[in-house]
C-alpha cells in the first residue's frame, strides 16, 4: 500500500453528478494520511491503492464484513473527525468485482441554481399541462378551440375529467414526497411534462440529497407509481360498478378494453356479459380519465433513464445492470416509435432530459431488502400489465 499523496485523476465516473476536479478542490495530504491510518482498517476497509477521482479519492482495496455495517462504521468515523466535509461513498468497481470507497467533499455534490429560478419553471411546465390535461379529457373543447366556437360550458364540463387524472398524477408525487420525507431525503419540486396526446407525460421530480442506499432509492422510486396506480385503480373499479344505462353515460366499443390487459382484466370481471366482442357499451366517463392517470403513471415505469423505472432498475440490479436495461429499453422504444408517436415522443423525452446516469447513492453495494425489492418489482409488473393488450376475446 503506497502512503504517498495520489497524482493522478482517472477518468470515466463512476461517480456521476459530481463536479469535474478542481485542485482547490482536492483533499489535503494530511486528511488522506488521517482517512488511511485512522478511519479505514482490518475491521471495515482495507485499502491497498488509492487515485484522484473528480473532487475527491478512490480507494481500491478489501471490505470486510457486510458493507452496510462498514459503511456505517466508516461513516460515523469520518463524521466525528471532519464533521460533514466529506461524503463516504461504497460503489462497484466498472472494471472489476470488488467494491471501491470513495470519499468526496460535500461542496463537490452540491447543486448550483440555475439562471431560471425553480418555481418559475415548475410553474410555467404546471400550467401548459394543466391546459393539456383538460384538452385531452374534453374532445369536443378540442374541436372548439380549433373552430373558435368553445364556451365556458364546455370548460366547466371538462373539469371533473381533467381533475381525476390530474389527482393520479398528484397521488403519485405525493407518494415520492412522503417516500422521501420518511427516509430523511430531499427531493425537487416536480416538472409536470405536457402532452397531446396523454395531457402529460407525469413529473420529473430530481432527487436533491445523497440517499443512503439502494433500498432508499427502490422506496422513493415505487412509491410514487404504487400510489398513483392504486387510486387511479380505485377509480376505475368504482366506475365500472356504476356503470350508466345506455344514452346516460360515455358509448365506446368494447374494443378500447383490449389495449391494456390490467384494465381488460378487471372490466371483464366486472361488467361480465355486458363486455362483448364487437358492442358498444355505455360506461362512466371517469373510467377513462383515471386510465390516462394509469398509463402516465406506467409509462414512468418503464426501466430507463431517471425515471421512476430507470431509478428501481439501479435499486434492484445495480448500475451495470441499469445501464443494460436503458440501453434495451431505449432501442425497443425506438422501435416502437415507427408506430406510435407517444413512444417516440416519450423516448426523445428520455434521452434529452432523463437519460441519466442517476446520482451516486452513499452504498451501492448492498443489496436491497426483501420489502423494498417486491415493491420494486410490483410497480414494473403493474407497469407491464397496464401496456400490455388484452389477448382474449370478450366471449
Amino acid at each position: 500500500f503506497s502512503s504517498q499523496e495520489p497524482s493522478k485523476v482517472i477518468s470515466g465516473s463512476p461517480l456521476p453528478g459530481v463536479k469535474a476536479p478542481l485542485e482547490s478542490i482536492k483533499i489535503p495530504k494530511e486528511v488522506l494520511e488521517t482517512i488511511r491510518n485512522q478511519i479505514f482498517g482490518f475491521d471495515t476497509f482495507f485499502a491497498t491503492s488509492q487515485e484522484y477521482y473528480e473532487a475527491g479519492v478512490i480507494f481500491r482495496g478489501n471490505m470486510r464484513g457486510e458493507p452496510a455495517a462498514s459503511h456505517a462504521k466508516l461513516s460515523s468515523r469520518l463524521q466525528e473527525k471532519f464533521g460533514d466535509e466529506y461524503q463516504l461513498f461504497f460503489i462497484s468497481d466498472p472494471e472489476g468485482d470488488k467494491p471501491l470507497a470513495a470519499i468526496v467533499r460535500n461542496t463537490s455534490l452540491q447543486t448550483e441554481p440555475g439562471a431560471i429560478p425553480d418555481w418559475f419553471t415548475v410553474s410555467a411546465f404546471g400550467l401548459v399541462s394543466l391546459v393539456t390535461i383538460f384538452l385531452r379529457n374534453s374532445p369536443a373543447l378540442q374541436l372548439s378551440l380549433l373552430t373558435g366556437s368553445f364556451t365556458f360550458e364546455q370548460v366547466l364540463d371538462a373539469v371533473p375529467r381533467a381533475l381525476v387524472t390530474l389527482s393520479v398524477l398528484l397521488a403519485h408525487e405525493a407518494g415520492h414526497y412522503v417516500a422521501a420525507k420518511r427516509n430523511g431525503a430531499s427531493i425537487g419540486l416536480p416538472y409536470f411534462i405536457p402532452s397531446w396526446q396523454l395531457g402529460s407525460f407525469g413529473g420529473i421530480t430530481r432527487v436533491t440529497s445523497v440517499l443512503k442506499n439502494r433500498s432508499e432509492l427502490a422506496e422513493i422510486a415505487a412509491s410514487g407509481p404504487l400510489t398513483g396506480a392504486v387510486l387511479a385503480l380505485a377509480i376505475i373499479v368504482v366506475g365500472l360498478l356504476l356503470t350508466p344505462e345506455k344514452g346516460d353515460g360515455l358509448l365506446v366499443s368494447s374494443s378500447i378494453f383490449h389495449d391494456s390487459l390490467l384494465v381488460g382484466g378487471i372490466a371483464k370481471l366486472l361488467l361480465g356479459d355486458a363486455l362483448k366482442e364487437g358492442s358498444t357499451i355505455s360506461i362512466n366517463p371517469v373510467i377513462l380519465s383515471a386510465w390516462s392517470g394509469l398509463l402516465i403513471n406506467a409509462i414512468n415505469c418503464i426501466p430507463i433513464g431517471e425515471i421512476d423505472g430507470g431509478r428501481i432498475a439501479q435499486a434492484l440490479w445495480g448500475r451495470k445492470g441499469w445501464s443494460r436495461f436503458t440501453g434495451v429499453s431505449i432501442a425497443l422504444l425506438g422501435l416502437t416509435g415507427i408506430f406510435s408517436d407517444v413512444a417516440l415522443y416519450w423516448v426523445v423525452l428520455v434521452v434529452f432530459l432523463q437519460r441519466g446516469p442517476i446520482a451516486p447513492l452513499a452504498d451501492e453495494v448492498t443489496p436491497p431488502s426483501s420489502k423494498h425489492i417486491v415493491a420494486g418489482v410490483s410497480a414494473l409488473l403493474l407497469s407491464l400489465l397496464v401496456c400490455c393488450p388484452f389477448p382474449f376475446l370478450f366471449a
